[in-house]
Order: C-alpha cells, then structure tokens, then sequence
C-alpha cells in the first residue's frame, strides 16, 4: 500500500507533494532490508519514477528525498535488475557531482545530494552485476578518484569523503582490473594515502616520523570511519604488493607504513571503533614490503635517549638484566629504539587470543605480521622475545598454564585449526632464532611435535635462515632445573616410582610378551605403523629408515 500510494504521487504530484509522501515513506522503511515478494513489481516502478523525478528541475530538498528512497530499494536485488541502465547510473553520477570537471565542491546545500548519491551507487554496484559492469564502462574509478582530489583537506566534507572511499573499495573488491587501474594509471597509493593522512591531522617530524600526542583528543566518528574506508580500499589496492613491487616504491610503501604507524598509536572515539582501525592497519602492514616495516620502529631523539638513560640509572642494580626495556612517558623503550607500534601489535594480538574466537580471520594476519617483522628485522625480532619469552625463571607449570603470552602462544600450538597452530609455532620458531634446542625449552617437545615433523626437524638442529648468535641468557633458578625437566612436558616434575621395581623377574617377562604381543597385533592389523628419523629429520616408516642408515654407513666405512 505503502509503495501504491507513493508511486501514485510520484507519477502525477508536485514537487512538494513528491517529497512529503517519499519522506513518509523513508522514515518507515528505514530499518527494512527484507521485502515482500508480492509488492515487487511496485517497487520496480517507484524506482523508474523516482528517477524520471530526478532529472527534473527539482528542490535540492525532493533530491533528497528521492534518493533516500532509493537506497532503501536499492537493497533489493530483483528490484535493480530493470532499473540499472547506463541513463540511470549517468543521473546518480551527475547528482554526486562525479562528472564535474570543474575543480569546486562550493555549494554546501548540494553535499546532502552528493552524499545519498553515492550511497545509492555504492547499493546498486555491490547488488547488481549489471552495474558493476557499467562502472567500468562509465570509467567510475577514475571519477571516484577525481572526487577524492577535490575533497582534499577538506574536513567538513568527512561524508563525501567516506562513501567515495566505500564506492572504491567495492569496486576494487568485485573487480581486479580496477586494483591495477587504481595502483598504476590514477595513482591509488598516494592519494589514499594522502586521504589517510588527513584524516590523522600527521605533522611529519622526520621523513618517516609523524609528531604523536599521547595527550591529545581521540578521533572524531567521521574522521576514524573514512580512515577505515581508506584502509579498506588501500588493502585492495596493494593486495600483491609484498610479492611483487619496484624498488622505486619504496618510499612510497615506507610514507604508508609510517602513517599507518600512526594509526596504531592513536585511538577512535570508542574502544570498538579503535579495535576496528587497528584491524584494518595489521591488514594493510601485511601488504607492505617486509623490507619497508623497518618504519615502524624508529631511533630516539636526543630528550628521549636522555630520558631513558635517567630511566636505566634508576632501575635497582639487581635488574639489570631487565634494562633493555624501559617505559618512560608512555613511550616504550627497547636498545634505543622506539618500540610504542610494535608494543600495541603484540597487545592487539593478545586481545584477540582472549576472545577465543574467529582465530583465522582475526589473530592469524597479526601473527603472520609480527613473524615476518621478527625474521626481518633484529630489533623487533630482540623486542618481541624480551616480551613473548622472557628467560624462564618458574618451571614447576607446563608452558601450555598460565596466563602469560607465552602460555597463550603454546595453548595455540595445538589448537584444532591446521593454520593457527602453524602460525602460532612459527612465531615462537622465529622469536627462537629457528633453534629447536631454543624452542623446545620454551614449549616442551610434545607442543612443538607438530612443527618439527613438518619442517623435518624432529632430531634437532635449525631453520634454514640465519640470525646472529645470542648470548646465554639462562637463568641460574632455569640451570638448576634443567636436569630434571621432563622434554616433553617443558616443566620440572616430581620423580616418579618405578612401577617394575617391586616385580619378580617373572612378572617383568610377563609384562614384557604382553607388550609385545599386543603390539605385534596392532601392526599386523595396520591400526599402528612403527616409524622412524630419515637421516634429513624426516619422518618415514621404520624399515624404510633402518634401511637408508645402513646404506649411509656401507658407503662411510673404510675398505682395504
């Protein structure tokens, strides 16, 4: 009925009779998003209407009101499918102001018209294919992009700003064409990045250093939502980036880390908004060069290394082992090095470990993050196990108990998902200089099985890449322990009794054959496979491995 009455006014109405009925009707379905089956063939033509309405010379009010309802339509598939024309797609653009080639954005009564504009495109692009592909005949990206350039620095037009970007990023996501589009021909990186900036209010102090005021107001909610919506659409745009890129990129990967750095430094206006910008941040710092996040950490100026050294001086003589990490005025302090970003990753990925869910969507891109940083650069790598895996002290708990990162990292090694356990090894591999000795004393033997068998590690030794040799850092309570920790528990147990001990010499023989038969009957049944270490470390079927052993010492022994 709704539909009914409005098409009627639509089709024969005034203007100003147009605009109180399509008000009525926006501010009553505003919330719907499920329609009914019935009334589809009405709202096919309130749609053909409203845009038969809007090519006409109308109040900047009715526009608004059309194109509210619109939007609402516009969440209807089926309702699209006749109404998406290339006629159609070119009045939502004129309205957004997408086919200007002037450079002014001047009149303030138009911005409402612009802004439900490219709400209506950003509807109709993610709900028709149709559309889809008349935005890349109509050249969309390119006019988005131009937009954006004359938004620039522009605080009070956050909106334009925000569904521009949205329209972006949607268009970047359905089409891969525009990604490269975007990247090389309109020069995607640095615009977004400039918008990224703006929406950070960065002062640069240095080439790749932006000035952070731990004391200053949060992120407005406009200001932080078109920072995520030019998060989301740099993602897209640098997807493959860390695979292939120029060296001539570079600078511009290292301007974007060091903005992004900021990010992670600032907060939004909510807690939820802030997890949210930071989400975005870890996912966009995957796509940067590994070779480019060295930006993240930055040296200290002259007043901080002045301020650490009265820091170090006042730590007791008895802590000395712990002096390479200090805070001081919020900032933390590790080897003369700012650490602050790479403090807030370590946070946000224990966060995400507490919430005990969506592991692979939301802890494994931080993860991955922080262990490429950790292999790349030493600095980070020395940080990050001064904080993961401080030198053990208490061994009496297995590693897997507790409430420390370590214990949550090892929980994670055995965790039911094949690719957060890989993840969680791995960092913990990393932070170990790739040592299984190092490990081991970490994690236990029975928590890192799982890596070892399938980096053919299982009998010892290392990774293939090579790091800087550490200097002990045992701790005497770890030393006097160490010979009665159980390898494959990773914690000091109490010594057991010997159940044979009070045996006869027959009993033992009896236990012994049924041993032995019972095993014997699991292998004959296939239900269990002795196996056995290849000489690589490997693991393979015991016969086979018996086999390459006395092949390796027929070929070592000397013949006369």
């Amino acid at each position: 009925m709704d539909e009914e009455r409005a098409l009627y006014i639509v089709r024969a109405g005034e203007a100003g009779a147009i605009e109180r009925v399509l008000r009525d009707y926006s501010d009553k379905h505003r919330a719907t998003f499920k329609f009914e089956s019935t009334d589809e063939d009405k709202r096919k033509k309130l749609c053909e209407g409203i845009f038969k309405v809007l090519i006409k010379d109308i109040p900047t009010t009715c526009q608004v009101s059309c194109l509210e309802v619109l939007r609402i339509l516009s969440r209807d598939k089926k309702v699209l499918v006749p109404v998406t024309t290339k006629e159609n797609m070119q009045i939502l653009l004129r309205l957004a102001k997408l086919n200007e080639l002037d450079d002014s954005l001047e009149k303030v009564s138009e911005f409402p018209v612009i802004v439900e504009s490219l709400k209506c495109l950003c509807n109709i692009v993610f709900n028709s294919q149709m559309a889809q592909q008349l935005s890349l005949e109509l050249n969309l990206a390119a006019k988005l992009c131009n937009l954006l350039r004359k938004c620039k620095d522009r605080k009070f037009i956050n909106d334009i700003k925000c569904f521009d970007l949205r329209l972006l990023f949607l268009l970047s996501l359905l089409h891969t064409d525009i990604r490269s589009q975007l990247r090389y021909e309109l020069q995607g990186l640095p615009l977004l990045t400039q918008v990224l900036e703006s929406a950070f209010s960065i002062k640069w102090t240095d080439e790749y250093e932006s000035a952070i005021d731990h004391n200053g107001p949060p992120l407005s909610p406009q200001e932080t939502d078109c920072a995520i919506e030019a998060l989301k659409a740099l993602f897209n745009v640098t997807v493959d980036s860390w695979k292939v890129h120029k060296e001539s990129d570079s600078h511009q990967f290292r301007v974007m880390a060091a903005v992004l750095r900021h990010c992670l430094l600032i907060v939004g206006p909510t807690e939820d908004k802030t997890e949210e910008l930071h989400s975005n941040a870890v996912n966009l710092l995957s796509n940067v060069p590994v070779s480019c996040l060295d930006v993240l950490i930055c040296p200290l100026t002259h007043e901080e290394t002045a301020q650490e050294a009265t820091t170090l001086d006042e730590l007791p003589s008895n802590k000395t082992a712990e002096k390479e990490t200090v805070l001081k005025n919020n900032t933390m302090v590790y080897n003369g090095m700012n650490m602050e970003a790479i403090h807030v990753l370590l946070s946000f990925m224990e966060k995400r470990i507490d919430k005990g869910s969506s592991y692979r969507e939301g802890l494994t891109p931080v993860l991955s993050l922080l262990t490429e940083c950790s292999r790349a650069h030493r600095n980070i790598r020395k940080f990050l196990k001064d904080q993961v895996l401080p030198p053990l002290r208490d061994v009496t708990n297995r590693p897997e108990v507790g409430s420390t990162v370590r214990n949550k990292l090892v929980r994670l090694m055995t965790h039911v998902d094949l690719g957060v356990k890989q993840i969680a090894a791995e960092f913990l591999f990393v932070l170990c200089k790739e040592r299984v000795d190092s490990l081991l004393k970490y994690t236990g033997y029975g928590n890192a099985a799982g890596l070892l068998a399938a980096r053919g590690l299982l009998a010892g030794g290392r990774g293939d890449n090579w790091y800087s040799e550490d200097e002990d850092t045992d701790t005497e309570e770890y030393k006097n322990a160490k010979p009665n920790i159980n390898l494959i528990t990773g914690h000091l147990e109490e010594p057991m009794p010997n159940p044979i001990d009070e045996m006869t010499e027959e009993q033992k023989e009896y236990e012994a054959m049924k041993l032995v038969n019972m095993l014997d009957k699991l292998s004959r049944e296939e239900l269990l496979k002795p196996m056995g270490l290849k000489p690589d470390g490997t693991i393979t079927p015991l016969e086979e491995a018996l086999n390459q052993y006395s092949v390796i010492e027929e070929t070592s022994s000397d013949t006369d």
